[in-house]
């Protein structure tokens, strides 16, 4: 319910939202935070190692090949739009972070410095990016179908490359993320929340990152307004790639090399991007969400760890977690829609 009450600058009327929908905005993000309070204090009882500063920084860097995927798929979240069909979406990212660690593993493997791979993986990221973008811009393919595809060849690449087998890595800046740094916390840890912080950053507080959200959640407004809607999200695509392709080197430096199987982190990462929403009280994708939902996650995995439970159960906690958010959320969004309609 909404209420028209008399502008008192006498430009016309204004609407002003009801106490229920102002209560609304914010008992979604109050109530998701309470629940991951309370998730995280069972744990702390159960386990006295949960909360030290020592299981916390290797929370945190658990978390950077996720978190890092995470930002990536959120950032096509934003511009591709909520649309469930037709809206933004990347199923390709965790294989593109498996033949992105393979390229990096492999050019260690035959000699080359380790600028020279570094840039030989991003670039690999950033092409299966472009790949996408083409899929979806130019060939206006729906991108669910579109990342699916390129997520097989990702997938095809990385296994001609590796032969299907894991390929070990060593190097200086390999050494130097899996150490100690201030506070005793890897080197890795701080690396990912500067990354983060530039993300954030770039998505909402950039010139960029203002348009990109104008395109996926008005893009008939952002074309009028002369923004090249399609070029936003293109770019969304590349930027997705690229995180592909900064977490490969993350991925390389904790497992010590290229493994097969990368593609088994896809669900995580989804969830973690959409249970961002729940942390807008406008139920859009944010990277302070993601990061929120992401490092949630990778706490519960731990926990499950400290106290001797499967980490197994780690994927039916996330399908039920995201079934329920997406649900809600549209649940939520429908009545947002049909209160516009009666206003």
């Amino acid at each position: 319910m909404t209420d028209l009450s008399p502008n008192v600058r006498g430009a016309g009327y204004t609407v002003r939202p009801s106490l229920a929908a102002q209560a609304g905005r914010y008992w979604m993000p109050g109530g998701a935070i309470l629940i991951i309070v309370a998730v995280l204090a069972v744990f702390a009882v159960l386990s006295p190692l949960f909360l030290t500063l020592g299981n916390l920084g290797n929370v945190l860097q658990q978390t950077a090949v996720i978190g890092i995927l995470a930002i990536g798929l959120t950032l096509v979240l934003i511009g591709g739009g909520a649309h469930s069909l037709t809206g933004g979406i990347d199923l390709s990212i965790a294989a593109n972070l498996g033949l992105c660690a393979a390229v990096y593993a492999v050019l260690l493997r035959q000699g080359y410095v380790s600028g020279l791979a570094m840039l030989g993986t991003l670039l690999t990221g950033v092409a299966l990016g472009l790949l996408n973008a083409a899929a979806v811009v130019w060939l206006r393919i729906l991108p669910l179908l579109a990342t699916l595809t390129t997520m097989n060849i990702a997938i095809g690449l990385e296994m001609v490359i590796t032969q299907n087998a894991p390929v070990p890595a060593t190097g200086a800046l390999l050494d130097l993320l899996i150490s100690a740094g201030p506070l005793a916390i890897p080197w890795l840890s701080w690396a990912f929340a500067l990354a983060a912080l530039l993300f954030i950053v770039l998505a909402h507080f950039t010139r960029f990152g203002l348009r990109l959200q104008a395109v996926g959640g008005y893009p008939l407004a952002a074309r009028a307004a002369g923004v090249a809607v399609f070029r936003y999200v293109a770019l969304s695509y590349v930027l997705c790639g690229l995180c592909a392709g900064i977490a490969a080197l993350a991925s390389v430096a904790v497992l010590s090399g290229s493994s097969p199987g990368s593609n088994d982190n896809l669900l995580m990462v989804i969830a973690a991007a959409l249970l961002g929403v729940v942390f807008s009280r406008r139920l859009v994708p944010t990277i302070g969400g993601t990061l929120i939902s992401g490092l949630f996650l990778t706490l519960i995995a731990n926990g499950f760890q400290l106290i001797n439970i499967s980490s197994y159960w780690i994927n039916g906690v996330e399908g039920v977690l995201i079934l329920l958010v997406v649900s809600l959320t549209a649940q939520l969004r429908r009545r947002q829609q049909r209160r516009k309609v009666s206003v």
